[in-house]
This record gives structure tokens, sequence and C-alpha cells, in this order.
């Protein structure tokens, strides 16, 4: 199953931008042996609709582009709900059991997601309830993607 990451703003060179590589090289060696591999960090700039709701729905719009038939759509979003690591790495493996051939993880734009992509999601997932800058929940999403793969393979990296 093929991961990528979709995200609405662009990540400037920096340590934070450093931190999510190093996380995401990790991904790609762990999970290759997983049947998970790391396709991409997919960015795209805001919408300079003057409205939320257009900048949502256009944003929402290249969500569901990047999106093949058929793949996973996971949206983070505050709305969501919260899950142990393991709770998310057996997901992943289920998704990739069920022979789903992508998985995209989708980090909004300062407005958020769309109602409607919220409704299309396969899952709705927040990364607790304090709302955290870009940078940090790409960092979060590559750690914790890159965790799921150690969880699976049994790896002592995850200790609990």
């Amino acid at each position: 199953m093929r991961i990528t990451v979709f995200a609405v703003g662009r990540m400037k060179s920096g340590p934070e931008r450093e931190l999510a590589d190093r996380y995401f090289d990790r991904l790609k060696k762990t999970g290759s042996p997983l049947g998970l591999e790391f396709n991409a960090v997919t960015e795209i700039t805001e919408s300079r609709a003057q409205q939320p709701d257009l900048r949502k729905q256009e944003e929402s719009a290249k969500v569901l582009e990047a999106l093949d038939q058929g793949g996973v759509l996971v949206l983070l979003d505050e709305r969501g709900k919260t899950m142990p690591s393991e709770d998310f790495a057996h997901a992943i493996a289920r998704f990739r059991d069920d022979g789903k051939r992508q998985l995209l993880l989708a980090i909004g734009g300062p407005d958020g997601h769309d109602a409607d992509l919220r409704k299309r999601a396969d899952l709705v997932l927040a990364l607790g309830a304090m709302t955290w800058p870009h940078q940090i929940v790409r960092i979060l999403v590559a750690e914790q993607l890159y965790r799921a793969t150690t969880i699976l393979s049994g790896h002592p990296y995850h200790r609990v």
C-alpha cells in the first residue's frame, strides 16, 4: 500500500523539515518489508478564495484529486478521534490487508477541512485536543507513521 501525506501549505527548509524528513526516511526503510511504501509528501498552496468555506472547498477538491479510486482517506482534524499509536498501526495494517492500494493522510490548511470531505473520509483523526502548527503536525504524522511500522514489525522503538 502506498502512503502519501497531503499537506495544504508548504514547509520551508529548516529544522522542522529536517526532522520530518528524518522520520519519512525511516518510514521508507521500515515500511517496505511490511508492504507499506512511503510515496511522498504532496504540498499545495493555500487557496486564495475570500471566504473560508470556499477555501476549504477548493483545498478539499485537490485532496480528492490526489486520492486514487478506492484509496483510503485519513483526515487530520481537531474534531477527529484520538487513538493510541498501537490502534493507529493496526488500522493501517487492516487497510493494507483489505487490499487497499493507497493511504492518503491529509493535513488541512488554516481553515481546516470541508465538512463534505470529513464525511467522505475513512478515518478522521485528531492529534490531541490542542491545535498544532502545520510544521509540528507534519513531524508528528511522520513520526507516527514510522512508529506504526515499528509496532507492526515488533521493533523495540515503541515501548509501552
